[in-house]
């Protein structure tokens, strides 16, 4: 008996310590701060409130972080402004019941700074929200102070942006000065107290973004909130009086998810992908210049469909011509002719209405803050016409009738979807445009008969000689479509491809022109081409002389005539005709990659982002060849001249005429003819002819450490240690010397951030030299490289020492053309 009461009590006492222990997990008060490195955990374990650093910094931080994610998240900061610079920082309460954030030395950091008339029974507890809550039990358990009226960066569940009704200040979200500092950054996001809510995004206080107003749904110019299920999200007041506020609560308090204002401005949702192990952005608020705010001026309207994305809506021109021709649209636009109300009648008493009207611009993102009439019958126009300061107005069915009655600024095309938006104008300029078209149409009547009596007379003409030519074509494309390709051929053949004449080609490149050739490939000059459009081409085109080019050709031809992918070039036809063979491609204006990385008076335009844009898009165009494609493609000849450069210097990988096409089940093959480029072939097919997907990944290897360094493989000698370019990145790499491989052009760059880049460029190299390594069975896939790249791998092997690591013994004046073992080596000019 008396064992069980001990044994009762024992139990007793250990569920009481339980439940007090339980019950302090989460809460500070004035008898238990934290100490750093202490933390309080939320009741549900999603969120931690305590002590932390950020990457590249030594800086102390307190602030609340997801608790049981890898990725360290944080999601608010106590003393952003004023960090600690040492651990002996401590959170607690103070006398006065404030929250307050100390140093070794006692100085105050940061305090919630309220006025608390109970001190002694102040709590402060972290919410299963991520809310951190100041409480005395005063006022039936109202709160003194909640970090969710004080928020960073981050949007959390329940949070309210807007306005704190108790004390009037603006709650609203402030960037972090870097990804390593949160201090006050440029960007702020909040709401306007206008006629109908809207967010917006502030730049050092000045406008830089906003959603369109609010219509009890959506905002309507925001083009994803039309499609995608924002569940959750609502825009309230709770009472008429009082003002608007944005929250979102979802059914399931568990989800991950939250929404930042990042660093450049650009509101952003983030989900958490467990599989990926890591937060996946989502929804960007900027997704292209149009979206800055007031980029075009005053009646100016912005399409980034067009270039250039800026004009002038109907009726109104450029305020300053010569800026707009710059690229300088600020100074927006004026009106051609004056709205006949104006002139009628300066006071707007409506006289002369009738010759002002209406001109409909449909899916539209609305201008800046309109007025919300009170107009109930939805006859907007009318309303509008009543008052001739009434600018434009547009109608919503959750709104109402929208009127503008100042510069109209901020106007955008929209892809889809938006709103219907009327503008006014003087009827003269609506009946220019209604004169022009009498005038057009007139013009092409008489244009028409004109030419269908010649047309007629010219196809008569033409009939037989079409005749001939079709039959030839049919022809072409029977002897094309009965080849196979090359060396162990699957028997595919050609799909449909467009076939263009000799002739055609000959006059586009000015009958072959020394002066239009790009480039000398492995079987023929490549020239720019110039139809009767006007559009350019690049024509490829097969020397006569050549012994291996025809069955390249096929090659080529066969293989790309499969593919469409971003990163790849596009086939757009082809020419075969009696010895003449010729292929036709897009045209890149920006040429071949090593025409930019290795010349010195070009290499400054490749900043870190637009390098590793290009590796990005490389690896993404080697996924799609290995993987995502109907055919599994092995490239064989991957270097910086096969990668092509469009206007926007985005990659595209050329050049299939070494290309072999693998069966389903089929990982590697073995040739006896082995081709391709000395420095990007792998060791494996040098040596044995055997080459496979890891072959191409050994060649993105040695390309993504040509892209970081600035330097080919191929003439790179380090005299001091005999070393080539790929053993001497492992040296580096093994001795944790990143500046001394990476191009000085990069790290000199005026883009260049040390704390945002370094990580990115280490991890580029790492992966460099993971795919270089000597045996093809430690090299990763393409699928487990483009992870590796996006920081979707987290943790990299360490890296085996490369192939090929001795420096050439050949001298850097000797030509690039090289015979070994019946490989054909060319440097390749850009295309």
């Amino acid at each position: 008996m008396g064992k069980t009461i001990s044994c009762s009590v024992l139990l007793s006492l250990i569920s009481s310590f339980y439940l007090l222990f339980a019950t302090a997990l989460d809460t500070i008060t004035p008898s238990k701060s934290i100490k750093d490195p202490e933390f309080i955990i939320s009741q549900n374990g999603i969120f931690r409130l305590g002590f932390f650093s950020l990457a590249n910094s030594s800086n102390r931080y307190v602030g609340i972080l997801y608790h049981q994610i890898p990725v360290q998240t944080v999601v608010w900061v106590a003393n952003r402004n004023k960090p600690l610079k040492d651990s002996s920082g401590i959170l607690n309460i103070s006398d006065d019941g404030n929250l307050i954030v100390l140093n070794g030395k006692t100085e105050i950091l940061w305090s919630s700074n309220v006025t608390n008339t109970a001190p002694n029974a102040t709590t402060a507890q972290l919410s299963n929200l991520g809310n951190l809550v100041l409480s005395n039990g005063d006022d039936a358990g109202s709160s003194l102070w909640e970090s969710f009226q004080h928020p960073c960066n981050v949007f959390l569940q329940t949070m309210k942006i807007g306005v704190d009704i108790k004390t009037g200040r603006k709650v609203e979200l402030k960037s972090w000065k870097s990804m390593d500092d949160p201090s006050d950054g440029n960007f702020s996001l909040g709401f306007e107290p206008f006629n109908i809510p809207e967010l917006v995004i502030r730049k050092d206080n000045q406008l830089y973004f906003r959603t369109g107003p609010w219509n009890g749904n959506i905002f309507i110019g925001i083009i994803y909130m039309y499609t995608v299920n924002f569940d959750g999200f609502d825009v309230v007041a709770d009472n008429p009086q009082q003002p608007y506020y944005i929250t979102y609560e979802y059914s399931n308090d568990f989800r991950l998810i939250y929404y930042e204002l990042d660093t450049q401005g650009k509101f952003i949702e983030r989900r958490w992908d467990a599989e990926k192990g890591n937060w996946i952005n989502r929804y960007p608020s900027h997704e292209t210049d149009c979206d800055v705010y007031g980029i075009c001026g005053a009646f100016g309207i912005c399409d980034s469909s067009k270039r250039p994305i800026c004009s002038c809506l109907k009726g109104f021109k450029p305020r300053n011509a010569e800026e707009w021709s710059r690229g300088n649209w600020s100074s927006g636009c004026f009106r051609n002719t004056p709205l006949q109300c104006q002139r009628d009648n300066n006071n707007g008493s409506g006289a002369g209405q009738g010759d002002d009207e209406f001109l409909e611009m449909q899916m539209m993102k609305v201008p800046t803050f309109p007025y919300r009439s009170s107009i109930v019958n939805g006859d907007c126009k009318n309303e509008c016409m009543k008052n001739c300061s009434c600018l434009a107005y547009a109608y919503d069915d959750g709104i109402g009738c929208m009127l503008w009655s100042g510069d109209l600024i901020d106007v955008k095309k929209l892809s889809s979807l938006g709103v219907d938006l009327y503008i006014r104008l003087s009827s003269s300029e609506l009946d220019k445009g209604k004169s022009r078209k009498v005038i057009v149409i007139t013009t092409v009547i008489a244009g028409i008969v004109v030419i269908t009596i010649s047309a007629v007379l010219f196809l008569w003409c033409r009939m037989a000689k079409h005749k001939g030519r079709n039959k030839k074509q049919k022809q072409v494309k029977h002897q094309i479509c009965s080849e196979n390709i090359g060396e162990n051929s699957i028997g595919v053949k050609l799909q449909q491809l467009p076939i263009f004449n000799f002739e055609e080609l000959a006059t586009a490149t000015n009958n072959f022109n020394h002066a239009e050739k790009l480039g000398q490939g492995g079987f023929g000059q490549v020239y720019r081409a110039t139809l009767d459009g006007g559009k350019e081409i690049a024509v490829k085109r097969l020397s006569k002389s050549s012994v291996q080019g025809s069955e390249e050709f096929m090659n080529e031809m066969v293989v790309i005539s499969k593919l469409q992918h971003r990163n790849l070039v596009r086939l757009l036809g082809c020419c075969v005709e009696g010895e003449e063979k010729m292929l036709a491609y897009e045209y890149m204006p920006n040429k071949s990659l090593d025409a930019f990385l290795f010349d010195p008076a070009k290499q400054d335009v490749l900043d870190w982002r637009k390098r590793f844009n290009i590796i990005e898009g490389i690896s993404r165009g080697l996924l799609y060849l290995h993987r995502d494609s109907r055919l599994k493609i092995i490239h064989r000849d991957l270097k910086a001249s096969n990668i092509l450069l469009d206007e926007e210097l985005n990659p595209k990988i050329s050049d299939f005429g070494m290309a072999r096409i693998f069966g389903g089940n089929q990982n590697q093959a073995k040739t006896k003819r082995v081709v391709g480029t000395y420095g990007y072939m792998s060791p494996e097919y040098v040596m044995r002819g055997q080459f496979s997907e890891k072959s191409d990944v050994f060649s993105f290897g040695v390309l993504l450490l040509e892209i970081v360094s600035g330097r080919r493989n191929t003439s790179f000698c380090n005299d001091q240690y005999a070393l080539s370019l790929l053993g001497y990145a492992w040296k580096l790499w093994r001795e944790g010397d990143i500046r001394g491989i990476v191009d000085k052009v990069i790290l000199e760059s005026e883009t260049y951030s040390k704390n945002e880049n370094e990580k990115e460029i280490w991890r580029c190299i790492h992966v460099g030299l993971l795919c270089v390594q000597e045996f093809a069975k430690d090299r990763p896939t393409m699928p487990t490289v483009v992870s590796m790249l996006n920081s979707e791998i987290l943790d990299l092997n360490t890296p085996k020492q490369p192939a090929f690591t001795e420096a050439p013994l050949m001298s850097h004046d000797v030509e690039d053309r090289v015979s070994l073992n019946d490989v054909t080596l060319t440097n390749l000019d850009g295309r």
